[in-house]
């Protein structure tokens, strides 16, 4: 058995770039940058090195998706690594990456100035369920109930099972 499940947070290196197979489903491609600290070996300073990492996602969310991401936003995104190879039409030989193909995406940021509380796209959501479900009741305070009577308990060391 293996596991194939990937966690990052890192801001957008790029604005979202749909486009939709001949099949008709919609694609998002995006990057995220992903810090990653090292200390210097010259100065013994601490350093952020960046990673940029490519991620592709499938269907009605990255439709949904490609109208609110921004370049500079910041993100979480949950998913998994995909390998993928290709002849390089330039005569350039095998090509290949790894990507992350989100199964969540959760927004740190509105845009790259403004923070706003996170939201998350996730495979369960569905707008259309969202806004057709009912208010709910907001519940009632319970009549107050007058104090139960005290009750003295005797303990003694005996009764203690230990």
């Amino acid at each position: 058995m293996s596991i194939n499940r990937v966690v990052v947070s890192g801001n957008l290196t790029r604005d979202p770039e749909p486009r939709v197979t001949p099949g008709g489903t919609q694609v998002l491609g995006f990057g995220v940058a992903v810090n990653d600290r090292r200390r210097n070996q010259q100065t013994g300073e601490w350093e952020d090195y960046p990673n940029f990492i490519d991620c592709t996602m499938f269907g009605n969310r990255a439709e949904a998706l490609s109208r609110i991401l921004r370049k500079g936003m910041k993100v979480a995104i949950e998913g998994k690594l995909r390998y993928s190879s290709w002849e390089d039409k330039n005569g350039g030989g095998r090509r290949s990456k790894v990507e992350i193909i989100p199964d969540e995406v959760v927004l740190m940021s509105q845009n790259p100035n403004g923070q706003q509380a996170p939201q998350q796209y996730a495979p369960q959501w569905n707008a259309q369920q969202a806004y057709q479900q009912a208010p709910q009741a907001v519940p009632q305070p319970a009549p107050p109930q007058p104090a139960p009577a005290q009750q003295q308990l005797d303990v003694y060391d005996e009764d203690i099972p230990f």
